[in-house]
């Protein structure tokens, strides 16, 4: 196990659960980590193995449903976030965590390419960031998303490998989200920041290559979900033009659910201008435990 691997690893087994003990409702004790035989294992003898990739899976039982996104999903993504294009969105995400003392356990779920996370950490130097995804794919990209940043393969709808009330902050950016979980892995004076985006959002695009569109329903199921677990504290708009190349809307495209179906085809492209102005618009809302 590589020395930056183990100590992230080492420092999120603290908060990491058990997931057998956790599925049989027993007492979930911290999981510890056992380098030479590249494994955590909790008290009970049950043990994880640490893929040479760096990440740890702690996905238990028969398959899940769930796939998460492909190789080349997460590569379009990483060329498009890497373009910067996102970037308000990370700041707005940024801003989100680190508007109160940040010095204990960040989770992303669904974290993808652990862009957002590695932003968050970056700017909250003494916290330690757990990079949670369905995907195999995903997970090996964010065991090297950044040093203090410890990747799991795990089903977020499954429950969270995490102990209870050990989190400072969840996040879930542009990901399914488990509401219930959330709250029971939240200290009590934890945050939950979403962002999601609106109907504006990559606008421009929808009609030209009959990509999936944001559901204008969206906003009552969040609500919805969040009622009895979560209450709102703060709501922040981030809405901005993009000129993108016709590259970067191929991995726009490429990256989300439109990648399922042939929104991202040749011919659909080739019919846009070399450069077009494109809509960014999301809204990031922290929430704390509702009373």
């Amino acid at each position: 196990m590589a020395e930056a691997e183990h100590s992230a690893l080492a420092i999120a087994a603290a908060v990491l659960a058990c997931p057998e003990c956790l599925r049989a409702r027993q007492d979930t004790p911290a999981l510890g980590v056992e380098p030479r035989d590249r494994a955590l294992r909790c008290g009970r003898g049950h043990s994880f193995d640490v893929a040479r990739q760096g990440y740890v899976s702690l996905m238990t039982g028969t398959s899940t449903k769930m796939t998460g996104d492909s190789a080349a999903m997460l590569e379009a993504r990483a060329a498009f976030q890497n373009g910067g294009h996102f970037a308000p969105i990370a700041d707005a995400v940024t801003r989100a965590v680190t508007a109160r003392r940040t010095d204990g356990a960040v989770l992303e779920v669904g974290a993808g390419t652990g862009y957002y996370l590695a932003r968050v950490l970056d700017a909250a130097p003494l916290a330690v960031g757990i990079a949670l995804d369905v995907a195999k794919p995903a997970v090996r990209r964010c065991a090297r998303a950044h040093p203090r940043a410890a990747a799991v393969l795990a089903d977020a709808w499954r429950g969270l490998p995490i102990r209870n009330g050990s989190l400072d902050t969840v996040l879930s950016v542009f990901a399914p989200r488990n509401p219930g979980e959330v709250v029971r892995v939240l200290a009590e004076d934890g945050r939950f920041v979403i962002a999601t985006p609106t109907e504006r959002h990559l606008g421009e695009l929808v009609g030209p290559l009959d990509m999936v569109r944001v559901d204008p329903d969206k906003d009552r199921r969040l609500d919805a979900a969040m009622t009895g677990h979560f209450e709102p504290v703060e709501q922040v708009m981030v809405e901005y033009p993009m000129r993108l190349t016709r590259a970067d809307v191929a991995n726009v495209v490429g990256m989300g659910p439109s990648a399922h179906h042939a929104a991202a085809d040749d011919a659909r492209l080739a019919r846009l201008p070399a450069s077009i102005e494109v809509t960014a618009s999301v809204v990031v809302g922290t929430y704390r435990a509702a009373v």
